[in-house]
């Protein structure tokens, strides 16, 4: 290889640095390790669940719990994806072994995927898992259904705000990893800046990977593209929810959590790298503001220098940045179970 093609090759890496695109890059890497075993965890079981039923279209959950005895507090996990894409089955293998070596079981979910499915449907399907496993959680899946926390990444954390509002009984603490409380906002409603020095991607060719029928996985491989046209072309609320927010902000108020914080809110820990690229810093600094405002109990943590998706970015639970991070999440909900 010669030297001019191994700088082409090298800038081209450089540009890709902190990049959400990475995401695609990644995804074998992601799944290779995600939800499995390694040597200093004790073996876990791993069942799978339909907790919901669309016509005819199964909506899965699947329960991660060790060998024990007693009925262990419970983590909802609420994965990311811009509402676009993802699955349940992309939670990292590293952080469910965490949340086991801790004392909670897991339950990861899937839920209907936008634009197929418009957001208040996407909303009721993560509201029903949740009583699902209230429900259902002491008796069938073997767990403290009075001890439900949700933990949400991204859109997960989006979706996940939401739980401490739209549930007559929500969970007793909420994490938020990088999330946001407003979609009517400038950052999803106008061309975003970054996104669109990505290579522009045509209404064409992104209308092409929207499905005819429902779905509720998808690779990152397969739609992030779709995602980045919405991002470029400023129409992201648009194209989940075919309402906008320019002329219909009212009807957004809803599906904003920061619009429905009241002093009844449950505790609350926001994460968010002060270099995200992708949803805001701002985004968890209006939340802390008005968790603080409401009187809401909480915590802030801010990853210095550290851009969205961090956790699987930056080397991980290896990484003592992201590691503190995992530790600060288990102190924060043991104060709730």
């Amino acid at each position: 290889m010669n030297k001019s093609k191994r700088l082409k090759q090298k800038k081209s890496l450089q540009n890709l640095k902190g990049f959400f695109l990475t995401a695609v890059i990644l995804q074998l890497f992601i799944n290779s390790f995600s939800q499995s075993g390694d040597n200093n965890t004790k073996p876990f079981q791993k069942k799978t669940f339909i907790y919901k039923s669309i016509d005819g279209v199964p909506i899965r959950a699947d329960l991660f719990q060790t060998d024990h005895t007693g009925l262990n507090p419970v983590i909802i996990y609420i994965h990311g994806g811009a509402l676009i894409f993802g699955s349940r089955t992309g939670m990292p293998g590293e952080q469910v072994n965490f949340y086991l070596k801790n004392g909670y079981s897991v339950v990861s979910i899937d839920y209907r995927l936008a634009p197929e499915t418009k957001l208040p449907e996407v909303v009721n399907d993560v509201m029903d898992a949740v009583q699902w496993v209230q429900v259902n959680g002491r008796d069938s899946l073997g767990i403290d259904s009075s001890k439900i926390f949700v933990v949400g990444h991204s859109a997960g954390a989006y979706l996940s705000l939401m739980t401490g509002y739209f549930l007559k009984t929500p969970p007793r603490a909420i994490v938020s990893f990088y999330g946001y409380g407003d979609i009517k906002s400038e950052w999803y409603n106008k061309p975003d800046s970054f996104y669109r020095t990505k290579g522009l991607i045509s209404k064409d060719t992104a209308t092409k990977l929207i499905y005819d029928s429902v779905i509720t996985e998808a690779s990152a491989n397969d739609r992030f593209n779709l995602y980045l046209y919405t991002r470029q072309a400023g129409i992201w609320p648009v194209m989940v929810s075919n309402h906008n927010p320019q002329l219909e902000a009212k009807w957004f108020d809803k599906y904003c959590p920061i619009e429905n914080i009241t002093a009844n809110y449950p505790p609350v820990l926001l994460i968010h790298g002060d270099k995200d690229t992708d949803v805001p810093f701002k985004q968890s600094v209006l939340l802390d503001n008005k968790l603080k405002a409401m009187g809401v109990t909480h915590q802030f943590i801010r990853m210095k220098n550290y851009d969205h998706v961090f956790d699987l970015f930056a080397g991980g639970l290896s990484n003592p940045d992201i590691q503190k991070a995992f530790d600060d999440v288990i102190i924060f909900l043991d104060k709730y179970k």
